[in-house]
């Protein structure tokens, strides 16, 4: 699936961005991994300081999507990893979007994914299994829903309630 780029689709979706239909996350996220654009229908899971939901998804069929995990932005232990990084490619996700923080940074960047997180940190999470898949979640400014469509680059990240075209 090609990416369309964030500020072309800002620059002809001026109604869809004023009524709410598009929206532009907050410029919160560092960029990681190789594939520095990337978009697809979102997976959301809502995690605090636990990893084992993000795994459960992750060992799905990625099937181009996005997986948007809202870690609470905690900056106390990481969410994903280098071996969630690759387990995703393998699968066949287009991306990770992670509210909180990501480890083994030199193996995300050698990994042909797209990733945005707040920053990274060298500790694991907690392996309790607590959270919500698909659930609604709240990260940079806005409400995301699991089935929306996340496009990514190097200008920023948008949501979409549907999957756009320009």
């Amino acid at each position: 699936m090609g990416s369309l780029a964030t500020a072309e689709i800002c620059d002809s979706s001026i109604p869809l961005i004023a009524n709410g239909d598009v929206r532009v996350l907050s410029p919160i996220f560092k960029i990681y991994g190789q594939s520095r654009a990337f978009s697809g229908p979102i997976a959301t899971v809502k995690v605090f300081e636990d990893n084992v939901l993000v795994r459960e998804l992750l060992e799905t069929k990625g099937e181009g999507r996005v997986l948007v995990v809202d870690g609470g932005g905690s900056m106390r232990c990481a969410l994903v990893g280098g071996n969630l990084c690759q387990l995703a490619l393998n699968m066949g996700w287009a991306g990770i979007v992670v509210n909180g923080l990501i480890r083994d940074v030199d193996e995300i960047n050698g990994c042909d994914i797209g990733v945005r997180a707040l920053a990274s940190h060298p500790q694991k999470s907690n392996k309790k299994g607590l959270g919500e898949k698909h659930a609604p979640v709240h990260i940079g400014g806005t409400v995301i829903h699991d089935g929306e469509w996340l496009y990514a680059d190097s200008d920023g990240i948008l949501i979409s309630k549907t999957e756009l075209s320009v």
